[in-house]
């Protein structure tokens, strides 16, 4: 599952399942939804990510993902990751995730993550390209939840993982979870071939689109 070639195969399956429910969508849909995502994660301050993680985070990862099938079960996934530079918040890059199972399963269901990025060594892994390894590349752990957390906290992960599916919101571990650069959406984007290295370190200037996005950070 480690092989890039099975996993761009994988996940260009899923997206695929994705796209004929309508989920498909270029990278400024996905600059919309993360905006939206983070709103709903920080709607009940009982249940959301505390603030002084996000005040702290060296990046976030913000993916929607469709589980569905018939017989065959798939998992697609997609969104992007921003870091923060001393300049501000990054331009967003694409990425995706995906899998395959077996099973007897009818419908789909969506789920909302957001990856928090606790350290130097977490955005380095999201900028080489290619696939990053929840739990392989980068240590991985459910978040803390709620007011109650918000004190200073020291990261116990490289990465923290949060989940909202059907209105639940918790920490949750997503080891063994796979992310993969979606290089074509950040070319169409940018409108030219650009690395994640150059994004997410700020040199490459990002279109007016990720202001959404980066108004609901403007409080972290």
């Amino acid at each position: 599952m480690r092989d890039s070639h099975t996993l761009a195969v994988v996940l260009a399956g899923c997206l695929t399942l994705s796209a004929s429910t309508g989920f498909a969508s270029g990278l400024q849909d996905d600059v919309n939804q993360a905006a939206t995502i983070l709103k709903r994660f920080q709607s009940i301050p009982e249940k959301s990510i505390p603030p002084a993680v996000l005040k702290d985070a060296k990046g976030l990862a913000i993916l929607t993902v469709l589980k569905g099938g018939f017989v065959v079960s798939g998992q697609g996934g997609k969104g992007l990751v921003i870091a923060r530079t001393a300049d501000g918040w990054s331009g967003p890059s694409a990425i995706g995730t995906g899998g395959i199972g077996v099973g007897f399963q009818i419908g789909g269901e969506v789920s909302e993550l957001v990856i928090v990025l606790n350290t130097d060594e977490a955005v380095k892994a999201f900028s080489r390209g290619g696939n990053v390894s929840l739990g392989a590349d980068v240590s991985v752990a459910a978040g803390p939840v709620g007011r109650t957390a918000a004190a200073r906290i020291t990261p116990m992960a490289a990465v923290y993982t949060y989940s909202r599916s059907q209105g639940a919101f918790a920490g949750v571990s997503l080891e063994g979870m796979i992310v993969a650069e979606r290089s074509e959406a950040n070319r169409d984007y940018y409108g030219r071939p650009v690395v994640p290295a150059d994004i997410l370190s700020g040199k490459v200037m990002p279109p007016p689109g990720p202001r959404p996005l980066r108004e609901v950070l403007a409080k972290y």
